[in-house]
């Protein structure tokens, strides 16, 4: 009996965190001769609004791609370039509020051309605005014809009046003008790497005919979503065995996860109670050595921990000697299905340089979890904004900073340096720190900590920017209830906007890995 060939299956969804390889491999194919974007920025797009990204998927392949993001008519319809309404890529500048769809990208796999995947997306993304009840479409829409008619139109306004009156022919203005927008005008300097454009784009706007003005107040905020985040005012101990230390660590866990938490976080290189395993006193550097060795017994036995309490453990840091042979300081992350994430210290102290010869990383990244992406800054790293704003173009909206500080005035720089990350980022941080000594290690003597959970500075929030606190120099934990709806309120009608009112025209930060 001959086998009859089943069809091609042709389907459009919305893109999730799996497909970013995908993605990644399908826009470098695209943009041979324009940068990428980065797994971050990828990231950021889908976390930040996940309706609004799509994928084709063709025989298992993703074929095309198209992101986009909801945004205010003001700022969608004046002039702009890419950098500065995308967020730097990253659709930083979502607004759950917005009344228009804002297309940042469309790229089809160019040996796929005749599936019609284009219109495929841009019919996707008007049911989109249908359901959502926005006003339309707008995006700056490539002219590629333009640099090889610079001689013939100097001025690309001309260019694109000429393509609309039908007098010559541009395939990308041509498309989208069969789709069904219109042209409002170019956006000059839109994107300066779109050579063949000469960097300039096409204004280009659909409008809803379905669109009805709203009546009374919206419901773009309604939705609670409510975190339950707890912290580990750890105290130091002297242990008599590894079996002992992870008891204690596990004392915790089942208390925090009887509390039905999401999330609890542990302390800065709380692991060091492991040396007082040692026979003998050792050196900094033989110290950190001699911790490096308990790494694979640790992941496993919080692992575990994870999955069997049903909570997301943020475990502190722990010393570790990674591929390259050097020793860094990395926060494991022990996701409740398994999973373990690693987020290396970027900035060693001068003490851990000096003492423990830790190195820093080299990536800041957003960590994918059942309640959004988070973020992880280990202590100092909390004292450089860059790195927040990063994680937050990513889509966290918590980040979690372990810490270990030996007095009131190192632990009120991470303390000042979180709580402003929270206001200039409009999320949440989550601080845990070490109490007690250790009185047989180099440079961990005594410690100082006071843990809290802290939000942003407005109306929804806790008094002080203080969801909960833990009293000072006692073993004790802390716990919050967060309503991350509150954090998409903030950030589209807060009192302040820090980050849609970034000036994207006059700043930027440069990343050497592309994000």
């Amino acid at each position: 009996m001959t086998e009859t060939k089943k069809p091609a299956v042709l389907t459009i969804r919305n893109a999730r965190m799996a497909d970013l390889p995908a993605i990644s491999a399908l826009v470098a194919k695209v943009y041979k001769t324009m940068p990428a974007y980065s797994d971050g920025m990828l990231r950021g797009q889908i976390s930040g609004f996940r309706d609004g990204q799509f994928v084709v998927e063709y025989e298992g392949d993703i074929v095309g791609y198209a992101a986009g993001f909801r945004i205010d008519e003001k700022t969608a319809l004046a002039p702009h370039t890419w950098s500065a309404i995308t967020g730097g890529g990253y659709a930083a500048r979502h607004d759950p509020a917005g009344d228009w769809f804002y297309g940042m990208e469309v790229c089809v796999d160019p040996d796929r051309r005749r599936l019609r995947i284009g219109q495929r997306l841009y019919d996707a993304r008007r049911d989109l605005c249908e359901s959502l009840n926005l006003k339309g479409i707008v995006f700056g829409g490539r002219m590629p014809g333009l640099a090889r008619r610079k001689k013939e139109f100097s001025d690309p306004q001309d260019y694109l009046d000429a393509v609309t009156a039908r007098r010559i022919s541009d395939p990308v203005i041509g498309f989208h003008l069969r789709s069904g927008f219109e042209p409002i005008g170019v956006l000059n300097g839109y994107l300066p790497s779109d050579a063949a454009s000469l960097g300039h784009a096409a204004h280009m706007v659909w409008r809803n005919p379905y669109y009805a003005e709203a009546t009374g107040k919206g419901a773009a905020f309604a939705t609670k979503e409510n975190v339950r985040i707890a912290t580990v005012q750890f105290q130091a101990r002297k242990v008599s065995s590894f079996d002992e230390f992870i008891a204690n660590i596990e004392y915790f866990v089942d208390i925090t996860s009887d509390y039905r938490s999401d999330f609890v976080i542990f302390p800065e290189l709380f692991t060091l109670q492991l040396l007082a395993l040692e026979r003998k006193r050792l050196t900094p550097a033989e110290s950190i050595e001699a911790l490096t060795r308990y790494t694979p017994r640790f992941v496993e036995a919080l692992r575990n921990m994870a999955v069997s309490y049903n909570i997301n453990i943020i475990g502190g840091s722990h010393p570790t000697r990674t591929d390259d042979g050097d020793i860094q300081n990395v926060a494991y992350v022990f996701l409740r299905d398994g999973s373990v994430h690693a987020q290396e210290k970027i900035h060693p102290t001068p003490n851990e340089r000096h003492w423990w010869n830790i190195k820093g990383g080299d990536r800041v990244h957003a960590i994918d979890t059942d309640c959004g992406p988070i973020g992880v800054l280990i202590c100092y790293d909390s004292e450089f904004p860059e790195l927040a704003r990063r994680l937050v173009d990513e889509g966290a909206r918590m980040l979690f900073v372990p810490f270990c500080t030996d007095n009131r005035q190192g632990y009120l720089r991470v303390r000042y340096c979180s709580q402003a990350r929270a206001i200039e980022n409009q999320c949440y941080v989550a601080l845990s720190g070490n109490v007690g000594n250790l009185p047989n290690v180099e440079n961990m003597d005594v410690q100082y900590a006071q843990s809290c959970i802290l939000t942003p500075c407005d109306f929804p929030f806790a008094r002080d920017g203080i969801a909960a606190e833990a009293s000072e120099n006692v073993e004790t934990i802390t716990v919050a209830d967060l309503d991350l709806s509150d954090l998409a309120w903030a950030k589209s009608q807060g009192t302040v906007r820090n980050l849609r009112d970034r000036r994207f025209d006059l700043y930027k930060t440069v990343w050497s890995d592309g994000g």
